[in-house]
């Protein structure tokens, strides 16, 4: 163990000083946490036995090392949990985009640059700041990247409390924020959890457009936007497929409803800004992309994961969802023959949406 020696007084001082050196590097909050996932692990158990995870089966892959920390990184006794702030300035506001379905919905956290390695970046500066404060001692950083309990972790470490949406929530903050991990070996004095303050508000559920919240605090992720646009490799559920409206790539609805995100602020990381070419699109634009000017224009991004494939299965759902017109019918066409199975089997069924709808406002 690290620190030895070290009397309670020291590591009160150095938890402290951890908080004080992670603010300066632009976390919006540093909280401490012990490893006692018990239960969470009950219910991840239970979730996984029913079957919500869908296909990532990753989930269950990797046994309790994502419950127990001390198997995924040994000699863990601690972890130092942080959030960032992500909300962008937009184009449009969400809600006024979710009214211009010829318009892309893309996710808020993924309109910039990967957060994965903006944070990882900055947990690394952290863990080298506390090195050269106690010496050499174990650490492992974690932003999404392996088998954690963020969520989980992050409550314990008095960052906030997982709304019914199943996403955390801070009184001061509200939800639009990253999660990132330091496991480590220092016996640092822990934080106090924090009690949920979702009150009577059902707000999140009510919203969802595919039901996937199914009760509070319970979300089947086989339903979820987010899921069926980013994580599910194979064809969308037909049934799901008008709900999905112009949404690309992810889903905000559930944040955008909830209360407490009046207290969120925008984010001041420049690598969360905006692309351009990416806020509020026409959909009939970037379903022109080819596979290279796809790469290419989101280099660095989190869209860039789901492929070329994917995305143009996502927004011919999204194309048959949208307006009637000749515009829309001729970008879909143009995709009508595509290599892809995939994609030829969800534009077939845009272009039948779309022949729907027309034959509807000629009635």
């Amino acid at each position: 163990m690290s620190c030895p020696g070290k009397t309670q007084a020291h590591l009160a001082g150095l938890a402290r000083a951890i908080k004080d050196w992670g603010a300066a590097l632009g976390f919006q909050q540093v909280g401490i946490a012990d490893t006692d996932l018990g239960e969470a692990e009950v219910r991840l158990r239970r979730w996984l036995a029913e079957g919500r995870h869908g296909d990532m089966a990753w989930m269950a892959r990797h046994g309790s090392k994502r419950t127990r920390p001390a198997e995924l990184q040994p000699g863990t006794v601690r972890v130092i949990s942080v959030r960032m702030d992500y909300l962008p300035p937009t184009r449009l506001d969400p809600a006024e985009l979710a009214a211009r379905p010829e318009l892309a919905a893309i996710s808020c956290y993924a309109l910039g640059r990967d957060y994965h390695k903006t944070l990882r970046k900055r947990l690394q500066k952290l863990a080298e700041r506390i090195a050269a404060e106690v010496g050499p001692f174990g650490y492992r950083a974690f932003v999404d990247s392996a088998p954690v309990m963020e969520k989980p972790l992050a409550r314990r470490a008095g960052l906030g409390w997982i709304g019914k949406h199943t996403n955390l929530i801070n009184r001061r903050a509200g939800s639009w924020f990253f999660l990132g991990e330091l496991y480590t070996d220092l016996p640092l004095p822990v934080d106090a959890p924090v009690e949920a303050h979702c009150g009577d508000c059902t707000a999140c559920l009510d919203v969802c457009p595919t039901a996937a919240i199914t009760a509070p605090y319970e979300l089947d992720a086989r339903r979820c936007i987010s899921y069926l646009t980013i994580e599910h490799a194979g064809a969308i559920p037909e049934p799901l497929r008008p709900a999905l409206g112009n949404r690309i790539y992810g889903c905000d609805d559930c944040q955008l409803v909830c209360p407490w995100n009046r207290f969120a602020q925008l984010t001041r990381e420049a690598d969360f800004l905006p692309r351009p070419e990416l806020d509020a699109a026409p959909l009939t634009e970037l379903f022109a992309w080819d596979e290279e000017t796809f790469l290419r224009r989101t280099e660095g991004s989190a869209i860039r994961r789901i492929g070329h494939e994917r995305w143009l299965r996502n927004i011919a759902v999204a194309l048959g969802n949208a307006p009637p017109g000749e515009v829309v019918i001729d970008a879909l066409r143009a995709r009508a023959h595509h290599p892809s199975a995939l994609v030829r089997e969800h534009v077939a069924w845009a272009l039948a949406r779309q022949g729907d709808k027309r034959g509807k406002a000629r009635d």
